[in-house]
């Protein structure tokens, strides 16, 4: 069993942190220094990525988790493109989430509306 990796906190650089354990950490000790946590910013592409507010925009450009998708559909973003296994006319299709309703759930509210006869002990 390999030995875990230690992260170092942003906020109070004695604190050596196990990975698995880094994110709570970091939730607790921002609490705790909320004079160094104002001059901190969180990365938007891994919250686990806590900078100086001046390095935040640097950072950002170069993060390794920084996503490659392009983001210029932020307007609608309920609307899911799914990979198509059918050749269709339209290359892209979309995926809009309705309401789903099961079968048991109109099976049981069928029953909510018929009467049920009370049990009652000694009947």
């Amino acid at each position: 069993m390999e030995p875990e990796a230690f992260e170092i906190c942003p906020y109070d650089p004695h604190h050596r942190v196990p990975f698995s354990r880094f994110q709570y950490h970091l939730a607790s000790c921002r609490r705790k220094n909320p004079k160094k946590a104002k001059k901190m910013a969180i990365c938007k592409y891994n919250a686990r990525h806590v900078v100086p507010i001046k390095k935040l925009e640097e950072h950002e450009a170069v993060c390794v988790n920084r996503s490659s998708v392009e983001e210029e559909d932020t307007e609608n973003p309920l609307k899911v493109s799914l990979p198509s296994s059918e050749q269709n006319d339209d290359p892209q299709q979309t995926f809009v989430p309705q309401k789903l309703v099961c079968e048991n759930d109109t099976k049981e509210s069928a029953r909510e509306i018929s009467p049920q006869k009370i049990l009652r002990p000694g009947q």
